[in-house]
């Protein structure tokens, strides 16, 4: 059975996997235990499985883990922890914006890549990056408050 190496949230992760064409999304959360990144569409429509892959936020359930291997992913348990928070989850937090939370992470992993590229964006950067991550529970105003709240304090 092939082995890849994966570097998650900082962490050498060896993983055997029979389908180099499995998606990273079931790797992180069947093989790895991190459940945090959430299956959605499948389709890579939604968002609710962003995690970064080498700071670039991609769609795990469209990556397939023989694509990542040797490579670094982040996943939200990996941007912050409950005694540090990142200052995007406590922008989120400051301005209430999870409600359901099925898409928080999706979403804060795409504001994270925006923000390690573009320091200070502007509110219509911020729509852009974030208009292909879905949330039925219509925070969007909050979400965009969160980052750019985020943005000020020089998060990264």
């Amino acid at each position: 059975m092939p082995r890849y190496s994966l570097s998650v949230n900082g962490l050498a992760r060896p993983v055997d996997s029979p389908d180099p064409d499995q998606p990273l999304l079931y790797v992180l959360r069947n093989a790895l235990g991190l459940h945090v990144a959430k299956f959605g569409c499948g389709l890579g429509q939604c968002g609710a499985c962003t995690v970064l892959l080498d700071g670039r936020a991609v769609r795990s359930c469209q990556v397939p883990i023989g694509d990542v291997d040797g490579r670094a992913i982040t996943t939200l348990e990996g941007l912050g922890t409950p005694e540090a928070l990142h200052p995007l989850q406590a922008a989120f937090i400051a301005e209430q914006v999870p409600q359901c939370g099925y898409c928080t992470s999706g979403i804060i992993m795409t504001a994270a890549a925006l923000l390690s590229e573009v320091a200070r964006p502007t509110e219509t950067e911020v729509r852009t990056a974030l208009d292909g991550n879905l949330c039925r529970c219509g925070s969007h105003v909050r979400v965009v408050r969160a980052v750019l709240r985020a943005a000020e304090t020089g998060a990264r």
